[in-house]
Formats: C-alpha cells, structure tokens, sequence
C-alpha cells in the first residue's frame, strides 16, 4: 500500500515515521509513506497557498489551485483521495477495515480556516475523526493511517486484531498480567484455570457485559 499525505507541515511526521509499528511497516516495505509540502505546489514567488475568504471573514483560506495541482500530480487510477475535515463522514473501525484494500490513498491535510470549497469536486471521500476541530488534518491523517497500516497483512499478528474493541461490533474483552493480586484486586479465577473453553466462553460474556455499560449503541 501507498499513502500520499498533502500538508503544510513535514515535520509534524517525523516521530510518526519513525517510531513503532509503524516504523517497523516502513521497513519491511509492507507500506510507503510520502508526506508532500503542497506550498510547492504554489504559483506565487511567496510559496503562498492561502487568501482572505470571499464575501469578509476571518482567517485565512486554502487555495483550490495549488491543492489540485499536488492531487492530480500524484494521482494514479488506483488512487482514493480523502479530504480530511469536520463536515465528513465520522471515521470507525469499519473505514479502516474498507480502506486497507486500496492500492493507494492521498490524504489532504486542512489548515487554517479551511479550504475553498470547490476542492470537494476534486476528492472522492471526506473523513472527519470526531465531533471537533483541530487545527489541521495532520493529526487525523496519522490516526487514518495507523489504523489501516495496523491491518495489513504482516504488520502484526492477525489475532492481534480479529478479536478487539469495534471488530464484532463489542468492545474488547478485559485482559490481565502479572501479578496475580494487587492491592486486593484479584485477576479473575477462569483466567488462571487453563481451561481454554471456558477461558473463551468468560471473554465473549465480558465483551458484550462491557459494551451493554459502556456502548450500547454499538449493539446489534
């Protein structure tokens, strides 16, 4: 897989890049990552990819022309490009499990007051992470990659995931380690007996006890 990631701001990336499992995906060649400063991308000796807004406002608005230009540069016929801001549609386990098949994937960093609003007729999808707003699209562009490059095969193990928070629409089971009490609060007997029926049986109760407390609205 290739992730294309249009910003202002490089550097914002660099521990992203090189740290974890992510890191470790890069390496393994099991992911390409390019993170492309789109003012190279601007016509003016300035470097300039911001104006005032039509119309009066406040702040500063990201221009249409350099955006397409870095887009359509690097676009193939596999490409998805995603517009990341407040108004797409809210991200879930679901759109990561979708987007790890593509080929793939430029994601376009907002900044500033946002983008002129003819760039939508140049992306395919708008993705937002949450009811809130950021001063740009670097963060939710990490988090949309780490958790589709997570899902790739050979990046960790396939277990690892299958059974976790959102996969089957249920949080994720408790889990416990050494030591086996800690200031009275004990790691549950079933755990310890080594039967693995039971064992298993005790998790999927936890998980559909822990999401009915704390998202039901995940239930089906």
């Amino acid at each position: 897989m290739r992730i294309d990631i249009l910003t202002l701001f490089p550097k914002m990336f660099d521990g992203f890049l090189s740290e974890s499992i992510v890191k470790r995906a890069i390496e393994k060649k099991l992911v390409e990552i390019n993170i492309i400063n789109f003012r190279d991308f601007s016509k003016m000796n300035n470097q300039q990819v911001d104006d005032t807004p039509y119309g009066g406002g406040s702040g500063m608005v990201l221009m249409v022309e350099p955006l397409v230009d870095a887009i359509e540069h690097y676009k193939t016929k596999d490409s998805k490009v995603i517009l990341l801001c407040p108004q797409g549609k809210t991200y879930t386990q679901e759109c990561a499990y979708r987007l790890r098949e593509e080929k793939h994937i430029i994601l376009v960093c907002g900044h500033y007051e946002g983008f002129d609003e003819r760039i939508r007729e140049f992306v395919d999808e708008e993705i937002s992470i949450g009811d809130y707003v950021l001063t740009g699209g670097e963060l939710p562009s990490m988090v949309i990659s780490d958790s589709i490059i997570r899902l790739l095969d050979g990046v960790i193990k396939k277990e690892s995931y299958l059974e976790e928070s959102f996969t089957n629409h249920l949080l994720d089971y408790p889990t416990y380690t050494r030591p086996q009490e800690f200031r009275g609060l004990k790691v549950p007997e079933v755990l310890l007996s080594g039967n693995h029926e039971e064992i298993d049986k005790w998790r999927k109760e936890e998980q559909r006890k822990k999401t009915q407390e704390k998202r039901k609205d995940l239930l089906k």
